[in-house]
């Protein structure tokens, strides 16, 4: 019979016979046994550890697990609602032909809209590749816009679209209009009108944006050297302390200064090119061109390397 011996600690259960014998556990038949002489010290032995078997009739599932989603704090029930499939017997529809059990019972219209915003707002920024945190402000912001109701009458995706580009803002890695629109739904207009209603509603402000915010992106998506970028930051920041560009957005100013930039080094960029990516027409940047390079010469970084001499810079 098994013994069991007490320490100062916890109770110790081993073999009468063999009290220093390591004992083996037999997890599927959930005993301990003495490795000696083969004594079943214990039996029904619970086993703690994580559950890896899989009950799906899919032998090759690759997901063992047997739980639901993560709980989502945003909705009303805490997203623990049950989800009914369609049924395909008999059993599941009434005399009628109706359907006997319905979702549209345990869940509320305002939880189905929040959660097809919130399905819209990752769809949105995982094709335009921002992080989770951006996701969470996104959908914070958008459930506060909803229960305070003061945007009646604007689509949920132009609202949603609204949200995400304020998150881009507040947490420091700002989109463009433009960029936000060419992953929605929504128009440009649309976009701007909701953005404004918003921070009225909740009385919250976003940070002026500055050419330093889209630069190293821009830079990035062209594949110019990290010489280059340091250049055409240095170039905008020095023509708006010069107030060289008075009333242009910091995007075509920043499109112009990388243009000067590239045009100087010998990682030489056309409009065109930089017009695509920073979503800018090539006249854009040709205005914003022409007020700075009157002063070209003044706004280069001393410890620039020139490729083309300021001189030999395109006029336009």
């Amino acid at each position: 019979m098994a013994s069991t011996s007490r320490g100062d600690s916890l109770p110790k259960v081993q073999c009468p016979n063999h009290p220093d014998a390591i004992l083996v556990e037999d997890y599927r038949a959930g005993d301990m046994i003495c490795p000696e002489c083969g004594l079943v010290v214990g039996d029904r032995v619970i086993d703690v550890g994580s559950e890896w078997r899989t009950f799906t009739n899919e032998k090759a599932t690759n997901d063992p697990s047997r739980v639901g989603d993560a709980q989502n704090p945003l909705l009303n029930g805490g997203d623990l609602s049950t989800m009914i499939s369609k049924g395909t017997g008999a059993a599941s529809f009434d005399e009628f032909g109706n359907s006997k059990y319905q979702n549209r019972r345990t869940m509320s219209s305002a939880d189905r809209a929040m959660l097809n915003a919130f399905k819209e707002i990752t769809t949105m920024s995982d094709r335009i590749n921002l992080p989770r945190n951006i996701i969470d402000r996104t959908n914070n912001l958008f459930k506060q816009v909803y229960e305070q109701k003061s945007l009646k009458g604007r689509s949920n995706d132009a609202i949603a679209s609204a949200c995400l580009y304020i998150a881009c803002r507040q947490e420091g890695v700002p989109r463009t209009f433009k960029e936000i629109c060419a992953v929605s739904r929504i128009s440009k207009k649309e976009i701007g009108r909701c953005f404004k209603l918003i921070l009225k509603a909740l009385e919250t402000s976003v940070d002026l944006i500055t050419t330093g915010d889209f630069m190293s992106r821009f830079c990035s998506n062209l594949g110019l050297p990290k010489q280059v970028q340091i250049a055409a930051t240095y170039i905008a920041r020095k023509a708006v302390e010069l107030d060289l560009v008075p009333g242009r957005s910091p995007i075509s100013v920043a499109a112009a200064a990388i243009y000067m930039a590239s045009q100087a080094s010998a990682e030489k960029k056309t409009q065109k090119e930089i017009g695509d990516i920073a979503g800018v027409a090539d006249v854009t940047i040709r205005q914003s061109y022409r007020l700075i390079y009157p002063r070209a010469a003044d706004l280069f970084p001393p410890d620039f390397k020139f490729d083309t001499p300021v001189d030999k810079l395109p006029q336009l």
